[in-house]
């Protein structure tokens, strides 16, 4: 379970820019209960020292979660790369969740992904930060051995359709 999580840590870009370091946290048995384990780590944490780190608690019934972040161009009165939070997970094969034996990451809100038009240039930047996204997924898929990949909006809509939907408001098909 923690070999593949390392090689996806491996090749996650951590941010460069965030003040704060990655927050580990292993759950055992469901997340309704208290983490066995919660460690701040400096920032350049490596991820064979956060998997160290978690290995004495890591189970089948559990699940590893990392906090982080990484940069993404955000619009706040400017355009500007900054860190944008994420959470990686690894679920035991036991542990109580639709992505047991699964490795996760949560991107975080599509809006940093999709354009807004109220926003000058979103049209430019969204398709950036997506581009950026995309290229992650191709390097994961390079270095794990997926038997599926799902990607989905916290709407719990399909991706491909919200950004299709998005891209109609700015008339690109």
């Amino acid at each position: 379970m923690l070999r593949h999580f390392q090689k996806l840590l491996e090749q996650f870009p951590f941010s460069k820019l965030s003040a704060r370091g990655p927050l580990l946290r292993v759950y055992v048995i469901e997340h309704a209960e208290p983490p066995v384990i919660e460690r701040q780590f400096e920032p350049g944490a490596s991820p064979a020292e956060l998997i160290a780190a978690a290995r004495e608690f890591a189970q089948a019934d559990c699940c590893v979660e990392i906090d982080a972040s990484w940069d993404l161009l955000q619009y706040h009165g400017e355009w500007k790369l900054a860190p944008a939070p994420v959470t990686l997970a690894c679920f035991g094969a036991r542990f109580e969740s639709d992505q047991a034996g699964e490795c996760c990451i949560d991107f975080g809100l599509d809006s940093l992904f999709l354009p807004d038009p109220s926003v000058e240039g979103s049209l430019r930047v969204g398709p950036s930060n997506l581009r950026s996204l995309l290229h992650l997924v191709g390097e994961i898929e390079q270095a794990l051995p997926l038997e599926s990949r799902q990607l989905w909006s916290e709407s719990g809509t399909n991706f491909a359709e919200v950004l299709t939907q998005t891209l109609g408001k700015f008339g690109v098909n």
